[in-house]
């Protein structure tokens, strides 16, 4: 997988607004937000999509979603989204793995 900003913010390269870190991921504010709350969580792993992640992943992608639960508790959001973009049809831009977190406005129904 080539370098990212993503990997460059995990290694401190370039600086973030980080919300959260662990030996295994990184939360962090999108300098971009969709939303009043965009906060995208990123395994410390390089891995380019969800669809190339493969079983040796599944607790690591697990961790990454009790991360997005604490960070909503903490924030206390009640109300939120959770996204993972796979491929730049699905809205991909960044190919490392990442969850965003949307909230502080109504989202639609259905997505896209």
């Amino acid at each position: 997988m080539s370098e990212t900003i993503f990997s460059k913010i995990i290694n401190k390269e370039i600086p973030a607004e980080i919300i959260y870190e662990d030996d295994l991921a990184l939360a962090f504010n999108d300098i971009s937000p969709q939303a009043p709350t965009h906060i995208l969580v990123v395994p410390k792993k390089p891995i380019s999509k969800l669809s190339d992640a493969s079983e040796e992943d599944q607790l690591l992608l697990g961790h990454l979603l009790l991360i997005a639960s604490k960070i909503t508790k903490e924030k206390n959001i009640e109300h939120y989204r959770l996204v993972i973009n796979n491929g730049s049809d699905a809205g991909q831009t960044v190919y490392h793995v990442h969850i965003h977190i949307l909230a502080g406005r109504n989202f639609g129904w259905p997505p896209g």
